[in-house]
């Protein structure tokens, strides 16, 4: 199972990459979990300083935009 991690406190650009990184989930079947991390100190352990940021099985993978719904399937699989 792939999991995906949004890193950002709650503002606009971060609700809508969580709502992008879930529809990229859904297409993507039954083997992907999107987490919504608020949290400062996970968020700064991921080294990210500048969010919204998207965090797939560990690795980084955007900070500081909001990828397309096929980006972020390009990412995830």
């Amino acid at each position: 199972m792939k999991k995906v991690k949004v890193l950002g406190p709650g503002c606009p650009k971060c609700i809508e990459l969580t709502n992008r990184a879930q529809e990229a989930a859904k297409a993507a079947g039954g083997d992907v979990e999107v987490e919504k991390v608020t949290d400062l100190k996970e968020i700064m352990s991921h080294g990210v300083f500048m969010t919204p940021a998207l965090v797939v099985d560990g690795e980084v993978k955007s900070i500081g935009k909001v990828p397309s719904v096929d980006e972020i399937k390009k990412m995830i699989s």
